[in-house]
């Protein structure tokens, strides 16, 4: 479950890419924490171009993004959503807590 993360001055975009589902995600959520604890972003996009199939791991994958956000007193945004993705997290209602552009 590869991502990968580009740094900018006070940011960081960490694309994900690949199947986000149960088998996956855990690796991905602890890449994504350790990538989050040695950037310290204070703005995160998450850009899921990359992902070719979510299931509800992939919310928990976000929230768990979203949490360490929050705990850094940063903002998080998830960018280039594919439909099947959006479809999932608009069920769930992810948008009410999480940016989805």
């Amino acid at each position: 479950m590869p991502i990968t993360v580009n740094s900018q001055s006070g940011g960081a975009v960490i694309t994900l890419s690949g199947e986000i589902d149960h088998h996956g995600a855990r690796v991905m959520m602890q890449q994504m924490e350790d990538a989050i604890a040695r950037t310290l972003p204070m703005r995160l996009t998450l850009d899921l171009s990359g992902v070719t199939f979510m299931d509800s791991s992939g919310i928990a994958v976000l929230l768990r993004a979203l949490r360490q956000m929050n705990q850094l007193g940063g903002s998080l945004r998830v960018t280039s959503i594919p439909v099947q993705a959006r479809r999932v997290l608009d069920a769930a209602g992810v948008g009410r807590l999480i940016t989805l552009e």
